[in-house]
């Protein structure tokens, strides 16, 4: 689109004015896509939203009765939640815990841009 300077002038004088002096320095980024679209939670994602060990082991017994992990899988998590307890399935993830994630993740970005 283009314009006539004078009839831009006229119509935005205080843009002109920004424009003209050229001190302004506007950073355009690509947007980054959402991390966060079309993952699907892990077994142990689901694992990890728990906050005891009875919900651990309620959430693999809610898993392999819908057959969303084999019996194998969960004799497995079953073993690794009695030998090493709800930890070792990572930190806690509690409501809001990817908003979180996503945010640190962009505000990281951010900073790493404006360094640059």
């Amino acid at each position: 689109m283009e314009w006539e300077r004078e009839k831009f002038k006229k119509m935005f004088p205080n843009l002109y004015r920004e424009i003209e002096r050229g001190k302004y320095k506007i950073d355009i980024r690509k947007l980054q896509p959402d991390p966060w679209r079309g993952y699907q939670p892990s077994p142990e994602d689901f694992i990890a939203r728990a906050r005891n060990e009875r919900e651990a082991m309620e959430i693999i017994d809610y898993l392999e009765k819908i057959k969303e992990i084999s019996a194998e899988k969960a004799r497995e998590l079953r073993e690794r939640l009695a030998k090493n307890g709800i930890d070792s399935f990572g930190e806690r993830r509690s409501p809001g815990f990817y908003f979180r994630k996503a945010e640190e993740r962009i505000r990281k970005e951010i900073d790493n841009g404006s360094e640059q």
